[in-house]
């Protein structure tokens, strides 16, 4: 039973719940820049090369073994799409919730005529 209850604070410390939550949400966000870098991205490229579709392009090695390089391609094009997109979240973020400088502190309010006269009293005495 003592391992069941470390496994559950474990599991329910704040740390974990975030990072779960990190995961789940960075799928997502990969799907969604798959489907961006696939259908919407790679396609007019393709188009401007001549018809090329990227998942298709193999460089043959000889019989029926070919090297996919196109994957390869998507898969660098996704890498650059989910990095810049991590970029501008982390940059939102930082902007949102950068403590806010705070303010020079307000001059010291100028002392009465009265104030003075009481501290050169004050002084005189304490020379003494």
């Amino acid at each position: 039973m003592g391992m069941w209850n470390e496994f559950k604070t474990f599991a329910l410390r704040g740390n974990a719940l975030d990072l779960a939550v990190g995961v789940v949400i960075g799928g997502a966000f990969t799907a969604i820049v798959n489907a961006l870098v696939n259908d919407i991205i790679l396609p007019p490229f393709g188009a401007a090369l001549g018809g090329v579709k990227f998942s298709q392009l193999t460089l043959p090695l000889g019989g029926s073994a070919a090297l996919p390089y196109g994957l390869f391609i998507q898969a660098i094009v996704n890498f650059a799409a989910i990095a810049f997109g991590l970029f501008i979240i982390v940059q939102v973020i930082n902007h949102l919730f950068r403590k806010r400088e705070t303010p020079p502190p307000a001059a010291p309010p100028k002392k009465s005529d009265e104030l003075i006269v009481l501290e050169q009293i004050r002084d005189s005495l304490a020379g003494r």
